[in-house]
């Protein structure tokens, strides 16, 4: 059982990164029996691979035509990330104000764990610790009910936000925030945490741009109008 979670975990970054690389296309079939072929595993790591990426909301399950890659807007995408950067900077703000010292140790150690990944060239590495860096926070608000509405927001987020770090220069950034938001973190300055995370987290102006960039043409559906 632990090693088809494994499996299943590999599998959703290997389809993730396949569906905003333009690999794999909106209306894409994912057929259950070929992805298994294709990646060597058993129909099980699929299926619950598919089943994560359902909830996400990246690929989706349509009346005859199975499981397909699901296609989303520019506003859409636009949209997600504001509710996720003031989902995330709540929880920085709360977890300035109820982290207990030992908890705030261990976020000093995640984000070193950052720190030492920053200088090399896998921005998927970076990836993965800064994922444990943003849920030491999430854990960190003492919110239960906010802690599973943001991990929900981000997991639908999570391949655009993986994407952003392949950006020239977006890991040193991203990790030297890191640094501001921890200190506001542990030094219990509530308001700042919150107002650095949401700067940390929101994709506007240049970002925006930069990500709908490197984004491959026709996978994201133009704005209306």
């Amino acid at each position: 059982m632990a090693q088809n979670g494994k499996l299943a975990n590999d599998l959703v970054q290997k389809l993730e990164r396949d569906i905003v690389t333009g690999v794999l296309k909106p209306g894409d079939k994912l057929d259950e029996r070929s992805l298994s072929e294709r990646f060597g595993v058993s129909r099980t790591p699929v299926r619950e691979a598919l089943q994560t990426l359902a909830g996400s909301g990246l690929v989706a399950t349509m009346p005859r035509r199975g499981t397909i890659v699901a296609s989303i807007t520019v506003g859409e995408l636009i949209e997600m990330f504001e509710v996720m950067a003031e989902l995330e900077a709540m929880c920085a703000r709360l977890a300035a104000r109820r982290m207990p010292r030992a908890d705030i140790e261990n976020l000093i150690a995640l984000a070193g764990e950052c720190d030492a990944l920053q200088e090399h060239s896998d921005a998927d590495a970076y990836y993965e610790a800064n994922v444990s860096f943003h849920e030491a926070i999430y854990a960190g608000c003492r919110n239960s009910f906010l802690e599973r509405q943001t991990k929900t927001v981000r997991n639908r987020l999570a391949p655009y936000r993986r994407l952003q770090l392949h950006r020239p220069g977006r890991v040193k950034t991203s990790n030297s925030e890191h640094e501001d938001i921890l200190n506001a973190i542990s030094t219990g300055d509530a308001d700042t945490a919150g107002r650095l995370m949401r700067q940390h987290v929101a994709v506007q102006g240049e970002a925006l741009n930069d990500l709908l960039a490197i984004v491959p043409r026709g996978y994201l559906e133009p704005l209306a109008g």
